[in-house]
């Protein structure tokens, strides 16, 4: 859940200066004078549920908000922005196959989205794909991916992992458990709970960015713990507060959390990138874009 840039297994990606594509088809902070928010762990599991869960009311608050990231156009952006940090393209479905250690204490990071062998979603997706896909050339590795889980050991994965990996991301069925996961894990309840706090475009996408590198998890540093420390610094246009205040005080929050665990890591993707199209007063991330992340430029016209 926390990711860090990938290796590409499919087509190799040559960095240039400026990339252009035309869009197809962690934390701890001061706490400032907002509201009075309850620091507790019961909190945070509420808000949880209440962006992985459907309810009539809340139901009817996310409906009645513009689709925001969840048009087809916008959701293609922002996963090309995602890939643009995590693996230095704008062509994120190339990024299927991708398969590397880090070195980071996740084991081994894959996919689109970075799921991992140490923080259990990489396992959720493999034995979801085989409750339906059982002959798959990933299935043999089910009883060492339980195993590893929660660790950054490879006992049982190599040597054959990463080249089944790489093999089962060439199929269409694979292709397609990976997007199904990245929706049900991340992409939809961190668009669910950015239009129950009354974010539009670029909010949806910062707590999709936070929820896919920090996790949907409601310790301190999981994404609703960000979000609860953000709410103490500003409130949320749901609560009444300016929606450029609260997204300011959340990138804050979760710059902070980045360097608080790494001191001299890149935030980039922060700085460069998402408060960057917030200082433009581009809250509804409307192309043309363009950002740097890691020391690259890219553009998408």
């Amino acid at each position: 859940m926390k990711r860090s840039a990938l290796l590409l297994a499919a087509v190799p990606v040559v960095a240039t200066a400026v990339y252009m594509l035309v869009p197809g088809g962690s934390d701890g902070a001061a706490v400032g004078d907002g509201p009075a928010v309850s620091a507790s762990p019961p909190a945070r599991e509420q808000a949880k549920e209440r962006a992985e869960s459907e309810s009539a009311k809340d139901d009817k608050v996310v409906a009645s908000r513009p689709p925001g990231l969840a048009d087809p156009a916008k959701k293609e952006l922002a996963q090309q922005i995602l890939a643009s940090a995590e693996n230095a393209t704008l062509r994120w479905r190339e990024t299927y196959g991708s398969i590397e250690d880090a070195g980071d204490g996740v084991g081994y990071t894959a996919g689109i989205v970075g799921f991992t062998t140490g923080t259990h979603d990489l396992l959720a997706l493999v034995e979801g794909y085989t409750e339906d896909h059982p002959d798959n050339g990933l299935a043999g590795y089910l009883p060492a991916l339980r195993e590893v889980d929660g660790t950054d050991s490879h006992e049982g994965l190599d040597p054959g992992f990463t080249a089944a990996w790489q093999a089962e991301a060439r199929t269409p069925a694979f292709r397609a458990a990976q997007e199904a996961e990245r929706d049900r894990v991340y992409f939809d309840p961190a668009v669910r709970m950015a239009k129950l706090d009354g974010l539009g475009t670029l909010g949806q996408f910062v707590y999709y960015d936070a929820m896919v590198r920090r996790g949907p998890d409601t310790g301190s540093d999981g994404f609703y713990g960000l979000r609860e420390q953000a709410m103490r610094k500003a409130r949320t246009p749901g609560q009444g507060g300016g929606e450029k205040a609260f997204l300011e005080a959340f990138l804050d929050v979760r710059r902070a959390a980045v360097l608080a665990k790494k001191p001299g890591s890149d935030t980039s993707r922060i700085d460069t990138a998402q408060r960057r199209f917030l200082r433009e007063g581009n809250l509804e991330l409307t192309t043309p874009l363009t950002w740097q992340v890691h020391g690259e430029a890219f553009r998408v016209p």
